[in-house]
């Protein structure tokens, strides 16, 4: 739409009501000025402790808000101000929010095909995922998913590879695993499962006591920057990478698809714009934000451990199996997993050329 059309609202009589198909109560459209005023409300899954990851909402509001010269505004609500944290994909589709910002891999329990949208263990880097999304025919796949749930969805921000938590003992090989109470959600807790792991679910505010008291040997949350605000190191100081589980995390924010297809096509775009501003926002906003959370954990006792070779070979035999059994019950979930598979391969071989060739020059040859 050209520029002038959309900043003087040709064909809006000013003053007049823009009532629109399929709003609610809770959304306002008012037509002033030449543009309809819109308001929304955003239920997000996350505290507003986990700054970087809340922020993308705020970031994707203020971007919208902008670019519609403050007709279109968007509130953002952190987890539990309107529904529970794991409740936002119910709220959006249902409409009781127009919008939403968290983790696909939340709702695996409706449909295992959802992790696809965030992570699955030995999947995706933040920048593959991006590829598969963008480039690569997964944002189509995803969305003809989420449309039985009258959502459309848009990646809203990604945390980059995560660590692999915080241990009591140190991890010397699978027989350390056996019995090991861990805090890890999803399906890297179902994998581990198989591992001999007693994997546990836990909201971040009940992980340090956890700890604490004993009932948990380890805990995993997100990375550097993220983990030193709860104070782990403090009681389970063996810190391990990679977190396999969770190469390249993707926060998705989702739309409640009636909502979507009443919004004028100029907000439309706007919303889809800001959304992609924060999905970048985030990734660089971790990337300069960890190292230097890293070293500080570092220069207070916490050891860096790299997980045993055989760990992560165990794990990832484990994982496809999970998913193969999967993709054989599950139509839905086959059809997805057959053309991520295909895109992994592909972007492996590449990366393996390019990227991890250059990488690994510069980090072992200084």
């Amino acid at each position: 739409m050209q520029r002038r059309a959309f900043l003087t609202g040709a064909g809006l009589a000013a003053g007049t009501a823009l009532i629109l198909p399929g709003c609610g109560k809770k959304t306002e459209i008012v037509e002033t000025g030449g543009l309809p005023e819109v308001r929304w409300r955003l239920a997000s899954s996350f505290s507003k402790s986990l700054d970087t990851i809340y922020g993308a909402a705020e970031v994707m509001a203020r971007r919208v808000a902008a670019i519609t010269q403050g007709r279109f505004q968007i509130k953002v609500h952190a987890g539990g101000e309107i529904v529970p944290g794991l409740q936002v994909m119910d709220a959006v589709q249902h409409g009781t929010v127009e919008c939403g910002h968290t983790a696909s891999y939340y709702y695996v329990g409706k449909d295992m095909a959802f992790a696809f949208d965030t992570a699955l263990p030995f999947g995706l880097t933040a920048r593959q995922q991006n590829a598969w999304m963008y480039a690569g025919g997964g944002l189509a796949l995803m969305r003809e998913l989420f449309a039985r749930y009258n959502i459309i969805q848009f990646p809203g921000g990604n945390t980059g590879v995560q660590m692999g938590g915080w241990f009591r003992k140190e991890i010397k090989g699978l027989a350390d695993l056996q019995g090991l109470k861990m805090r890890i959600p999803g399906l890297g807790g179902q994998i581990l499962a198989k591992l001999g792991v007693v994997p546990q679910t836990l909201a971040g505010a009940d992980i340090y006591p956890a700890l604490e008291r004993g009932a948990l040997d380890a805990a995993e949350w997100v990375g550097p920057y993220d983990d030193a605000k709860l104070g782990f190191h403090k009681i389970a100081p063996h810190y391990y990478y990679p977190g396999w589980w969770e190469g390249g995390p993707q926060l998705s924010f989702y739309v409640n698809l009636d909502k979507w297809k009443a919004l004028p096509e100029p907000y439309q775009s706007a919303f889809e714009v800001a959304c992609a501003e924060a999905n970048a926002i985030m990734l660089a906003e971790y990337d300069a934000k960890n190292p230097e959370a890293l070293m500080r954990l570092l220069g207070q006792g916490v050891k860096l451990h790299a997980f045993p070779a055989e760990v992560l070979q165990a794990a990832r035999e484990a994982a496809f199996q999970l998913y193969d059994e999967e993709a054989a019950r599950n139509p839905g979930f086959a059809k997805i997993y057959t053309e991520w598979k295909r895109f992994r391969e592909q972007t492996l071989q590449w990366f393996k050329v390019a990227e991890a060739s250059y990488a690994n020059f510069l980090y072992f040859s200084r």
